[in-house]
């Protein structure tokens, strides 16, 4: 019975330690965001800076966080898009501000409604499915106030966030 015990201890240490997998870390576990360079409409390759930029998702009414709030100094940008739906509406907002008497916002707006057909990726185990992106297309309603005078599709598919999807030019 004494030679029996650790041979039992002995197989059942082997059993676990054979039936443990090692640790998997998730590094590209995130769902890409569209990434949306501004440019100039005059100079179409030159980069260009929205001054006091501010973006609000129409539906939930709320200030996106993925930049900084009426942010002076970004080219470049990444919104996240919704993953239950087929569509997502932006209010972008150019020299936004808060009018003193009122509170209500000021400065030029315009609403750019962005389609997609959603795909679930299958990324490892440690990071499950992310949410990708297809048939990217955008919509702005025409309007002699629109700060954003024209619009190009870059990428069709949003798979990662490393690229601009699309350019806005104005």
């Amino acid at each position: 019975m004494k030679k029996l015990i650790p041979v039992l201890l002995l197989s059942i240490l082997l059993v676990y330690f054979s039936s443990c997998e090692k640790d998997d870390i998730c590094v590209d576990g995130d769902t890409p965001n569209l990434v949306i360079g501004f440019f100039d409409s005059a100079d179409t390759t030159l980069a260009k800076v929205v001054p006091s930029l501010r973006i609000k998702e129409i539906q939930l009414d709320t200030v996106i966080n993925t930049i900084t709030d009426r942010s002076s100094n970004l080219d470049s940008i990444g919104v996240p898009l919704r993953t239950n739906t087929a569509s997502t509406s932006f209010a972008f907002i150019t020299d936004s501000a808060d009018d003193a008497d009122t509170g209500l916002e000021t400065g030029n707006i315009d609403t750019l409604t962005i389609t997609y057909t959603p795909r679930e990726a299958f990324i490892s185990r440690a990071c499950g499915f992310v949410m990708n992106f297809d048939d990217l297309g955008i919509i702005l309603p025409e309007s002699a106030n629109n700060w954003i005078q024209d619009i190009s599709i870059v990428q069709e598919s949003i798979e990662n966030s490393n690229t601009i999807h699309v350019k806005i030019f104005f």
